[in-house]
């Protein structure tokens, strides 16, 4: 009885870390795919906490610098996949913040980190997500390089970051909305 109990406990443990094992092949493979041709790597001059000097494609193509493109502006940056169940939750409440910011004053960048940037622009139009989507044109800076997604960054007009979200948000409270008006 002690061995069957054990046995089925190291097949649970095995089944488990082989999961693990599984994602960490594709992301393995993303890696070696997006590494063929490295691109520059981003900075952000001497502050880490400043919004960096990075090239980013939006969905017709065109390459414009983050740090350029908005200056002035404040920026939300949002770190999404669509593999990802927290950020395709917290779309919805995206979506509404977006509707409601005036984009005079405030930048959205919805950079997608799946490995076919394809996928995310069907993923905008099938859902009818009106956001501005990007993928990252060369390779992520220090400061975009997180341990997971949904990661939100919002940057103020000086390019300070003034707020960061680690996993799924609601975008709806005051707090946000406060920090973009």
């Amino acid at each position: 009885m002690k061995s069957n109990s054990f046995l089925l406990l190291f097949l649970a443990g095995f089944l488990t870390f082989g999961s693990c094992k599984n994602s960490n092949n594709q992301q393995d493979e993303q890696t070696q795919q997006n590494s063929l041709t490295p691109p520059p790597p981003a900075t952000t001059g001497n502050n880490t906490d400043a919004l960096p000097v990075f090239n980013i494609k939006n969905a017709s193509g065109n390459v414009i610098n983050i740090k350029d493109a908005f200056k002035g502006k404040k920026v939300l940056v949002n770190l999404w996949a669509t593999w990802c169940p927290p950020c395709r939750a917290e779309m919805p409440s995206l979506q509404t913040l977006y509707n409601t910011t005036d984009s005079s004053k405030v930048a959205f960048v919805f950079l997608s980190m799946d490995d076919d940037f394809g996928k995310a622009i069907q993923f905008m139009k099938d859902k009818k997500y009106t956001m501005p989507l990007y993928y990252p044109a060369q390779e992520l800076p220090a400061l975009f390089n997180v341990e997971g997604i949904p990661t939100t960054f919002i940057f103020d007009a000086n390019g300070k970051i003034v707020h960061q979200q680690t996993g799924m948000g609601d975008y709806t409270g005051p707090e946000i909305k406060q920090l973009l008006q």
